[in-house]
């Protein structure tokens, strides 16, 4: 094998044979999907720092239903990694748009029957266990979801906009943090008896609408031209997640390490933050989840700008810039955070969620997508994605809780974030490059 950029063969083959529509048909298709299954999962997280300790959790004392809320929120990231190693599997084995598909109705299965699950009040504890195992099939559907709607923009992409095309579903989580949070910021206008009672159901009975929007999205496009380029030339896989561990270990590591740092950051200022500001800090619930909007709003410019800075520049290159940024400015953005101006959340959360943040969400689908051959691909990038974001997020509002109630701050969450971004410059500079211009004709096969 000639092409030192293997871990992206077939794509610019697939720009040549796929009529143009093709290729803007399964970025739209993706990015739509991501929209809806993040508006599903992080409508969860708004309504765990906001409802769910007093609708599921009331007879324990404040701060201990506080932890057991989270603590179910977190189950949702910990069963993402089953769902990357079931749907990596049959999507390396029997396609990406398969498994997609499947993917979505669950969430929105999951995501509806939330919305109709009496409370303790009316059936006990049940209504926690029927919560948690709810929230574990979010996890299931999401893990499946993110690696299959960011490889099939990747896959579609020539190999010189890969960094762009691989930031469009990356949109997804923020348009749907922001339609998450408007819907919880404009039902939280009820009053607080109606919004505890039947309002904060509405946003997970709405989903029944995105869903039949996303299957209609979805249902035209076309599977990924490099799964039918590696299915063609009989290099398929019996067992993807074996292959993958006992020939692409090193990249795995080192994905999971790369991704630490911004999914950490992300859910505590998504879901930690939306409960310390309005409980520790005094502001009202309102301010802070209009802040939250602020930042996921911007993200929904600087996600596809930096995902084109970085085919510019080198996307590998780019990714090892923003670990570094990160790793520097934690500290005094949530120092900002803890001052108790709302001014100084505001755009100390803007810059957070809307350039830190985006710094490496931005790039990441394409530099995680190059550390792999095809057949082990979509195993390889929804494991790495999904172990990261069960290690950092699923603990991040749990381990920020238990820090603030010890340290009665955030300093001790910044120093926790910022070592991990330190993690990832040093697991990015480990990685291999992503290509930047497209594979030679020559050098296509595996």
């Amino acid at each position: 094998m000639n092409d030192p950029f293997s871990a992206l063969e077939g794509v610019s083959t697939t720009t040549r044979r796929s009529p143009l529509p093709a290729r803007y048909k399964a970025v739209i298709s993706a990015t739509v999907g991501s929209i809806i299954e993040g508006f599903d999962f992080i409508a969860y997280g708004t309504a765990a720092a906001l409802v769910f300790n007093r609708q599921f959790f009331p007879n324990l004392d404040p701060t201990s239903a506080t932890l057991a809320s989270f603590g179910a929120f977190a189950t949702g990231l910990f069963a993402r990694p089953l769902g990357a190693i079931l749907f990596g599997h049959f999507g390396d084995r029997l396609g990406r748009k398969s498994v997609l598909t499947f993917s979505l109705f669950l969430m929105g299965f999951s995501t509806i029957a939330i919305g109709l699950i009496p409370n303790f009040a009316v059936i006990g504890t049940w209504s926690a266990v029927l919560l948690v195992a709810l929230r574990i099939l979010q996890g299931i559907a999401l893990g499946g979801e993110m690696g299959g709607a960011v490889l099939m923009a990747v896959e579609h992409a020539p190999s010189s906009r890969a960094g762009l095309f691989g930031s469009l579903p990356q949109m997804g989580p923020p348009i749907g943090l922001l339609l998450s949070t408007s819907a919880f910021s404009l039902l939280s206008r009820l009053p607080e008896e109606a919004f505890q009672s039947w309002g904060w159901r509405i946003p997970f009975l709405a989903s029944i609408a995105l869903v039949l929007l996303g299957a209609f999205v979805r249902r035209s496009v076309g599977e990924s031209p490099a799964f039918e380029k590696a299915a063609s030339g009989r290099q398929r896989v019996d067992v993807p997640l074996w292959q993958l561990l006992t020939r692409h270990k090193k990249s795995l590591l080192l994905a999971i390490g790369a991704k630490l740092p911004e999914v950490t950051l992300y859910y505590v200022l998504t879901v930690f933050l939306v409960s310390y500001a309005s409980t520790r800090l005094g502001f009202s619930r309102s301010a802070v989840l209009q802040t939250v909007m602020i930042g996921a709003a911007i993200q929904i410019v600087t996600l596809p700008l930096f995902g084109w800075l970085a085919d510019r520049v080198g996307v590998r290159r780019f990714y090892m810039f923003g670990a570094v940024v990160m790793a520097l400015s934690v500290v005094p953005l949530l120092r900002w955070i803890d001052s108790g101006s709302l001014t100084a959340l505001q755009v100390a959360v803007a810059i957070a969620l809307g350039f830190n943040y985006a710094l490496l969400f931005g790039p990441q689908s394409a530099l995680f997508a190059a550390q792999f051959p095809v057949n082990v691909r979509l195993s390889g990038i929804s494991i790495g994605i999904q172990f990261a974001a069960a290690i950092g997020g699923g603990l991040a509002p749990i381990v920020a809780t238990s820090l603030v109630a010890q340290y009665h701050g955030l300093q001790p969450i910044a120093i926790y974030v910022g070592a991990l971004a330190a993690l990832a410059v040093l697991c990015t500079r480990l990685m291999k490059s992503a290509p930047t211009t497209p594979t030679p004709p020559h050098s296509q096969g595996e």
